[in-house]
């Protein structure tokens, strides 16, 4: 049952990645995406940990209430 719960996690992670537009916007450069994400970790080492939080947090809801497809 584990697996089947990781491989509905990355799923669904890579998904958001794709409503994201990070493809797209990218040109689907994979070393690119995987940059940001590493960038996004640093900043949640940081010591602007919370404020990151807040911020992508409401800008992830916002993007949900707005999004056609899911």
């Amino acid at each position: 049952m584990k697996r089947r719960e990781r491989t509905r996690q990355l799923i669904e992670l890579g998904g958001l990645v794709a409503k994201a537009g990070l493809p797209e916007l990218t040109d689907d450069d994979r070393a690119v995406i995987f940059g940001l994400m590493v960038e996004g970790a640093a900043t949640l080492r940081g010591e602007h940990r919370q404020q990151a939080l807040t911020l992508w947090r409401r800008r992830g809801r916002r993007a949900f209430e707005h999004s056609s497809d899911d």
